[in-house]
């Protein structure tokens, strides 16, 4: 009998540390998914559109979210929507509490369908993406609206009627759902004042296809033009570089207050760039991203744009009177703008 009971307590202690080892393993179980929901997943577009996404965005995002306590996992797709997928992909394999989305040619949609399968909330980031959750951006269509009022003050102040004026419409890639906002709010105003499009290429964001496109259109316009409506500073670099070869001067629009595009301002070769501080853009994305990885319901959203929840960033118009603010922002130094032939210019406009 001792022996049978011995051999019994044997078992039952055997018994006792497998079911341990299971609780225990259950447990890392859990942990290893409470990781998962700590991280915030983030995928931006690439490095060519715009200047922002590496230099602004990804650090205002990065710090924003670790010094909340919790991780960033920030990607670039370097404008490959294979790459995009492919990043996608093996963050949501690693777990994600939260997705914050920069769409590329639509690539984000897929993603978003994804990720909501998974009950992960998707935030769209600047572009919308249909079915997203969130969409956080500055007011797209009020940009255009800048942009084009920027054109018809500007015809007007050199006496030329906007009704007959010679203006070309140079967007954005169609497939950047904000090219169209930006269009839809430059037509709104320009149009308004008389202005029909005497050419209007494909869009596209990049300044040496812009700059081809144009050159074909000026081309067909017996090189006369009178003003340029461009939905960006990287198209307005490639349309300024025909317009100086060509020896003509008129006014351009812009937009992302880039260096380039401010020193584009400055000389007078680019009316105005609209400002979109990419501070108040993060920290609006970042607090919701943050809001939702605490497992809250977001609050105070009053707009929406398709049906999704919109907070919206208000835009800046900058001519070579205020480029200062940019400066005094932190969103471009004075010692990168004032070069070469720029610095008369900002000595000038007080830039320093």
């Amino acid at each position: 009998m001792k022996k049978s009971s011995m051999i019994s307590l044997a078992v039952l202690a055997s018994a006792s540390a497998l079911l341990l080892a299971g609780c225990s393993s259950g447990s890392g179980g859990n942990s290893t998914d409470n990781a998962s929901k700590t991280r915030a997943c983030v995928i931006l577009p690439d490095a060519v559109s715009s200047p922002r996404w590496e230099n602004g965005d990804r650090p205002a995002l990065q710090k924003a979210i670790t010094d909340a306590g919790f991780t960033a996992d920030i990607q670039n797709a370097q404008g490959d929507t294979s790459k995009y997928a492919t990043i996608a992909d093996q963050q949501l394999n690693k777990g994600c509490g939260v997705m914050l989305l920069v769409d590329y040619n639509g690539a984000g949609v897929t993603v978003a369908k994804k990720a909501k399968a998974q009950g992960i909330p998707v935030i769209a980031y600047d572009r919308p993406i249909a079915g997203a959750d969130y969409y956080v951006s500055f007011d797209n269509e009020k940009v255009g609206e800048l942009q084009g009022q920027s054109i018809v003050d500007a015809l007007k102040a050199e006496g030329k009627d906007p009704a007959t004026a010679k203006v070309v419409y140079m967007g954005g890639d169609p497939t950047d759902g904000n090219a169209k906002m930006f269009h839809d709010g430059a037509v709104k105003i320009m149009s308004a004042a008389g202005i029909k499009p005497a050419a209007e290429p494909p869009g596209i964001w990049d300044a040496d296809k812009s700059a081809t496109n144009f050159e074909q259109a000026l081309t067909s316009l017996g090189g006369q033009v009178d003003a340029v409506w461009v939905a960006n500073d990287t198209n307005a670099s490639g349309v300024i570089s025909v317009l100086d070869k060509n020896g003509l001067k008129v006014p351009v629009t812009g937009q992302d207050a880039s260096t380039a595009g401010l020193q584009n301002v400055l000389l007078g070769k680019q009316t105005s760039t609209v400002y979109k501080p990419y501070q108040d853009e993060a920290k609006a994305a970042s607090d919701l991203a943050i809001t939702l990885l605490k497992g809250k319901k977001p609050s105070g959203i009053t707009q929406n744009v398709g049906g999704v929840p919109f907070i919206a960033e208000t835009p800046i118009l900058i001519t070579a009177s205020n480029v200062q603010k940019v400066i005094d922002d932190g969103n471009a130094k004075a010692s990168d703008i004032c070069t070469g032939d720029v610095a008369a210019a900002c000595t000038k406009y007080g830039v320093h």
